[in-house]
Formats: structure tokens, sequence, C-alpha cells
């Protein structure tokens, strides 16, 4: 009794209306909505880290599967700690879906930046966070930017991820006849067929507001995948991975690359892959602590949360800790309403989630059996689930509609983040003097603008690559 009372006493029990039962399954259930990250992250980020030959040629995909989750674990419960013990808040923190697409798509596939630095980059943004939130500031930096794209950055973020996971899936495949994208044949194709029956039983789950839904459907699609595969249905390499190597636990091809990656930098674009992060793990963290101390009731009257700069000090941390380990960036998940539902209202809630995912170090090596399709299909589930973001969007106005609609289209049609949010912030001062209205725009808002229109001439007229 003596531990359970030292637990009230720091958590403060009775000013929260909550007891010690009641936190830990609280935190049990925010582990299982979220965990699917331990799996998800490394599918989505070792295909970076793969495109280094040095990588590549030393290591297994596998094996950097479980690298990576190894860090995705470490940098979760870094976060998750600082949030438990010093904001004292029931919220679970992870990489960020979304961030960790960006990542690897846009930043070191698509630009063809070393994943060393973007690290680096991830490492600054966090470093950034820290300082602005230590003196108070982060909270004023929302207001230079415009509404219509903080509201609308959720929602296209999803799309990207749903496209992106139909992508990997093989339901969407590139179309040879010039529409660039088509219905793949999933009748014939094992991959797609299962991927599909899967998709739907986790929907189903999802629906029922089952307890761990993402994971369960991953879990469940990886079974019958390995069961057609030792059934004799397929070969090795079909619905599952080819072969299969020993635990990984060993990080340091990871951990510290980041100091690698800040040599020889190309400034102009490293200061804006800086800022891209910067920028959604900003609002993102912002929108999901504010929407679930809304469900909890910590908002003042004015809908503020007292005290934010004390959760928003855990995911900057966090994003430090995990670049310096070798992931992206670290942010506050919306899966932490579901223990707030159950009755989690204290850091306690949050610990249970950071112990459990220490825990989870002893599944690592199961990381590398789950099919990679299977995991991609939590990109689509999650994606649907971030669509509600329209709803905070007013359809009516011309400035909303267009700064907010570009930013949400821009971004899967582009398979970049970054350039749906830069579609919106050119757009909105645009709009806003178009409709008489210049007057409401910021001069910071217009000089953003025009540094985005700047980078992108310069970007799109092959001065940089």
């Amino acid at each position: 009794m003596a531990l359970a009372d030292t637990l009230a006493d720091f958590f403060e029990f009775e000013a929260h209306d909550t007891d010690l039962r009641t936190e830990v399954v609280a935190g049990v259930t925010t582990f299982l909505t979220m965990s699917y990250i331990i799996v998800v992250n490394p599918t989505i980020l070792a295909p970076a880290l793969m495109a280094d030959p040095t990588i590549a040629n030393a290591y297994s995909m596998a094996q950097v599967q479980q690298m990576l989750a190894v860090v995705t674990i470490l940098a979760s419960f870094a976060g998750i700690l600082v949030m438990a013990l010093y904001a004292n808040r029931p919220f679970g923190l992870a990489p960020g879906m979304g961030l960790n697409v960006f990542f690897a798509f846009t930043v070191v596939l698509g630009l063809g930046i070393p994943w060393q630095t973007a690290l680096a980059a991830v490492f600054v943004e966090g470093i950034i966070f820290i300082l602005l939130t230590a003196v108070g500031a982060r909270r004023y930096i929302i207001e230079l930017f415009p509404e219509p794209v903080k509201f609308a950055v959720g929602a296209g973020i999803g799309i990207f991820l749903l496209f992106l996971g139909l992508q990997q899936m093989q339901v969407v495949v590139p179309d040879p006849e010039g529409t660039f994208v088509t219905l793949g044949e999933i009748a014939n194709s094992p991959v797609a067929s299962l991927a599909v029956v899967g998709l739907f039983f986790t929907f189903v789950l999802y629906a029922r507001d089952v307890t761990g839904a993402i994971l369960l459907g991953i879990l469940s699609t990886a079974g019958v995948a390995w069961g057609l595969t030792f059934a004799g249905f397929y070969d090795r390499g079909v619905l599952t991975p080819e072969t299969l190597t020993g635990a990984q636990y060993d990080i340091s091809p990871l951990a510290g690359a980041f100091v690698e990656g800040l040599r020889d930098i190309d400034p102009v674009t490293f200061t804006f892959v800086v800022f891209t992060f910067f920028f959604v793990d900003f609002f993102d963290t912002a929108g999901t602590l504010i929407g679930v101390s809304q469900i909890a009731g910590f908002l003042d009257e004015d809908g503020d949360l007292p005290d934010i700069d004390k959760p928003l000090m855990a995911d900057a941390v966090g994003t430090t800790v995990g670049a310096a380990l070798g992931t992206s960036t670290v942010t506050t998940f919306v899966e932490s309403s579901t223990g707030v539902e159950e009755g989690g209202r204290t850091g306690m809630t949050a610990l249970v989630v950071g112990l459990a995912f220490l825990a989870s170090l002893a599944v690592v090596p199961l990381v590398a059996a789950i099919p990679q399709f299977a995991s991609y299909m939590a990109l689509v589930v999650v994606g649907i689930i971030m669509l509600q973001g329209v709803t905070d969007i007013d359809w009516q106005d011309p400035t909303w509609s267009i700064a907010g609609g570009l930013t949400i289209v821009v971004m899967p049609l582009t398979t970049s983040i970054a350039d749906g949010i830069a579609a919106g912030i050119v757009s909105y001062p645009v709009i806003k003097a178009a409709v008489g209205e210049a007057g409401d725009v910021k001069p910071g808002q217009w000089l953003l603008a025009a540094v985005f229109v700047v980078y992108y001439y310069i970007q799109t007229s092959g001065m940089i690559v």
C-alpha cells in the first residue's frame, strides 16, 4: 500500500478524481491502441535507410526494421516519461504518422537528402522546440500561420497516408495509359486480395470500438499470410518475408548518425526541411493536445489547456532523443483519447503506457515477420480517421476553402506534406486580398508566402535538387 499511496500523492489522484486501478487500465488501453507504431514506423522508415548503400550492404531489411523498432520504443519511452513525470498528463507519445512518411518518402527518397541529414533536421527541430517551450514562446508562433492551413493539415496528411497505404497494398497501381494511377488487379494479386480482406476486418474491429483494432488487424492479417504460406498455397516471399534473421538489438548504426548529417549540408534545403518538420509537428501536437484535453475536461472556460507548455516539452524532448537514436519526429498520439475515455486523468496513465512500450522490447524480433502490406493497412485506417479535420474548415468562405482545399489536395498529388502546406500558405494572403480583407493578413504571413514562392521557383527551375 505504501507504493500505491506514494503514486497517489505524486500524481494527485484525489485532485483528478481517479485511482490507481483506473489509471492502469487507461494506460494499457492507450498502449494497445497506439502500439501498432512499433510495427508500422520501422516499415515506413526502413526503405529510406536501405537507400544508403552502406546500410544496404551491411544489413538486411529485416535487421534494419528491428533496429528501428528498438529505436521507436526507446524514443516513445523518453517522451512519455516527460509527459508522465513532468507534465502529469495521460497522453502517449511516439514517432508520428505522417511525419515519418514525410521523413522517408519526401525528404530522403524524394529530395535525395541522406537519412543522416534528415535526422539532423529532426534533431535541430527538437532543440528549437525545447528552447521555445522553455521560454513559453510556442503558443505565440501559432498566430503567424493561417487558420485554414492549420485546420487542413491533418486531413491532408490523412489522404496522403491513405494513398500511400493503398499503393503499398497494391490496391492502387501505376496506370500505363497515362492517368498516373488506377485500381490494381486485386483478384490476381495475392497481396492485394489479402490486404483488402485484412483492411475490412480492421475496419469492422474499429467500427465496433474494439481496443487495439489496428494492431489486431495487422497481426491477424500477418497470421493468415503465414498460414497460407505454411500450408503450401504460396512460396515464401509472396505473402511473407522470404527470410527471417536473428534478433537485432544493436542500434549503433543509427544512434548518433545525426552528427554525420550535420556535415556538408545545403543551408537552403536544410532550413526548409527543418521548418517543415517544425510546422507539421507543432500543429499536429497542439491539435492533438487540445482535442484529447477537451475529451478529458482539461480545458478552461476559454478553451485553452492550462500549463500547455509542460506537455509540449514532452514531445520536444522525445523528438530530440528520438533523432539522436535514429527515428523521425515524436509527437502526442490522438489514440491517447481511448485511455482518457477509460478514465485516465494523470501522468500515471502515461507512465503505464511508457512501461508497456519498454516491455515490448521483448517482441522486437517478431517485427520482421510482419509482411509490409499488413503494416501499411494502418496508414489507410489512420488516414481515414484523420479526415475528420475537414469539418473544421469553413467551406463557404473562399479564403478557407481555397487555402484549406489546396493544402489537403496538393499533399497526396505531389506526395509531399511540405508542398501542400506551402500551397495553402501562399494562397491565403492572395485570396484574402482578393476578397477585400488584406488588412487581416499579418506582415509575417506575406513574408512567409514570399519565401515559399522564391523557394519553389528556385527548386522547380532546377537550380537546386
